[in-house]
Order: structure tokens, then C-alpha cells, then sequence
């Protein structure tokens, strides 16, 4: 049986820092950039821990303005 692990992109344009994603994640992958802005002046969601990410979805259903896409790749 294959296993996967997951991946997320952000788009940081949309995001408006509002921390759902960030407590929404069970394995603590996220997290808003403390010290960048995006060019609407709010710090943004990011991976923090890319290799904790198990593509679960949590971040992306919660997310206000769906700025988050989910992936699950499979390894090798």
C-alpha cells in the first residue's frame, strides 16, 4: 500500500493572517509569518514544518478565503 504525505500551497496575495489555518492544523505545520507582509500589509500563513504535513485538509476547509490548496504526494 502506497504511502503519502501531504503539501500545501498558500496564497499569500489572499491571505489575511486570520490564524484559522494555524490552529486548525493537528501536526502544527503552519504558521504566520512574523516578520514579511504581503502586499496588503497582513503577515501571511506559511510551512513552517513542511515534513510534519499529513494532508489532512484541516488548514484549507477552514480558510475564510481559500487561499489554501491541499496535495497529497505519494512516496517512494
Amino acid at each position: 500500500m502506497a504511502k503519502f504525505k501531504g503539501a500545501i500551497t498558500v496564497n499569500e496575495d489572499r491571505c489575511k493572517g486570520c490564524n484559522l489555518c494555524v490552529v486548525a492544523c493537528p501536526t502544527h505545520v503552519l504558521a504566520l509569518q512574523a516578520k514579511e507582509v504581503n502586499n496588503r500589509g497582513y503577515h501571511f500563513a506559511y510551512m513552517a514544518n513542511a515534513e510534519q504535513c499529513i494532508g489532512c485538509a484541516s488548514c484549507a476547509l477552514v480558510c475564510p478565503d481559500a487561499c489554501i490548496e491541499v496535495y497529497r504526494v505519494e512516496n517512494h
